[in-house]
């Protein structure tokens, strides 16, 4: 059989666990080593499959790659020469595309092909494009996207939409860029953030750094140096959601408070309010987990949007967790068109949810949830599928768990060392 996830439902998790390292910060971080001149250290690098990606195309691309520790990374790209990006390797992560940018400084041209990912709606790319092109880039779609661009210059940019990969090839080719960049309606998120604090710590001028316009002092060269990648903060959520469907105790720590507050608010309206103790985050066990109504007893909502508002990569797990708490919630999945058809398979294990359309579900709860056979279709689904089975009453078998592993760090080993039944299965 291939590789799956046996779990014996029902446990309340207990204990106290670590936060991988943020993967969507660790993705640009690795592209962006291309532009460094020296070697780069990074700590707290997740041992997930996505990264494992990224490594094998820097080390394609004739840089060296080597874990010196458990999360330590030690990556010099010096070596790497201009020999295109292997389309196999692209095909199976989107954060491919962020060697446009890094590429486009070190060799003056790039040959994209298509970045893979997970399927959970339209894409698009337009916005990479056109900032690209705004810093003097001349870009060719074909069946790959060819960009040259041998003299980025500054300018003044706004993005047609607050992509946070596009804002991030922005930030690396600005960098790159001779000249003032003004860099509008930017992404925001913490690994936006931690990418051009990565710059910053390898020589780059940027200023405006956790708000959605950058100001990039461009064109000079970045050296090598050490970086630490800040906590993920949906790993963290998902961490919540997991002791509050099995009513578990945990604590989590490290944590970066300014990180969660979004995050915080939105499990507060259901009934779950964690406390921040320090740099530690505490779930204590018998959360309330009732959701709370909009003013006048109407039905809430809970929508997410570009930070800050709430994540679009925690709406499966608050999904889950609200199936576990009493009162009725609509969810409003604004993002991407296709995140919400997993739950078609939560309903299978017993959950009262109505799917409206392909952006709106309504769940009502607490219903009991039996176990099930299931299949992981992306990283965040198949997590909150893996807390709705360590909450449901049976055993369940996931299948397809390698898109888990893509973006949680030894999951299994660690859920069981917060006393989860988990069993991972190989080939």
């Amino acid at each position: 059989m291939p590789k799956r996830f046996q779990v014996q439902g029902g446990h309340p998790v207990a204990g106290t666990i670590r936060p991988a390292g943020n993967k969507n910060a660790a993705l640009p971080i690795l592209a962006a080593t291309l532009m460094a001149d020296g070697p780069v250290i990074l700590d707290n690098v997740p041992r997930i499959g996505d990264v494992e990606s990224m490594v094998a195309l820097l080390t394609h691309l004739g840089a060296t790659a080597t874990w010196t520790g458990a999360n330590r990374l030690e990556v010099d790209a010096r070596p790497a020469t201009d020999r295109g990006l292997d389309p196999e390797l692209c095909a199976r992560i989107r954060a491919s595309i962020l060697f446009a940018a890094p590429m486009l400084a070190r060799f003056g041209r790039v040959q994209l092909p298509p970045p893979g990912g997970d399927v959970i709606g339209r894409r698009r790319i337009d916005t990479h494009v056109l900032a690209l092109e705004g810093l003097g880039a001349s870009v060719m779609v074909g069946p790959s996207y060819e960009i040259e661009g041998r003299r980025l210059r500054g300018a003044d940019i706004f993005l047609d939409e607050p992509s946070v990969t596009g804002t991030e090839n922005a930030l690396m080719a600005a960098v790159a860029a001779k000249g003032t960049t003004v860099l509008r309606n930017a992404a925001m998120e913490p690994h936006v953030q931690d990418l051009a604090r990565f710059l910053v710590a390898m020589g780059a001028s940027i200023e405006g750094i956790g708000s959605n316009q950058y100001r990039i002092e461009g064109g000079a060269s970045l050296h090598g140096g050490r970086f630490e990648i800040g906590p993920d903060h949906i790993e963290i959520a998902s961490l919540i959601g997991l002791a509050a469907v099995t009513n578990g105790a945990i604590t989590i720590d490290p944590v970066r408070p300014e990180d969660l507050r979004n995050i915080l608010m939105g499990f507060e309206r259901l009934g779950v309010r964690p406390r921040l103790s320090d740099n530690r985050l505490v779930v204590d066990k018998n959360q309330e987990r009732r959701i709370r109504p909009d003013l006048g007893g109407h039905i809430p909502k809970l929508e997410d949007g570009p930070w800050p508002a709430f994540p679009a990569d925690v709406m499966s797990i608050a999904l889950v967790t609200a199936t576990q708490c009493e009162g009725i919630l609509l969810v409003f999945e604004k993002m991407f068109e296709s995140r919400l058809f997993f739950v078609d398979k939560l309903i299978g294990m017993g959950a009262r949810i109505v799917l409206c359309d392909p952006h709106r579900a309504v769940i009502a709860g607490p219903s009991r949830l039996r176990g099930g056979i299931v299949e992981s279709p992306d990283i965040r689904a198949g997590m909150a599928i893996l807390l709705a089975a360590c909450a449901a009453e049976g055993t369940s078998v996931i299948h397809n768990i390698g898109q888990i592993e893509r973006g949680y760090e030894q999951i299994h080993s660690r859920l069981r060392g917060l006393g989860a039944l988990i069993e991972r299965f190989d080939e």
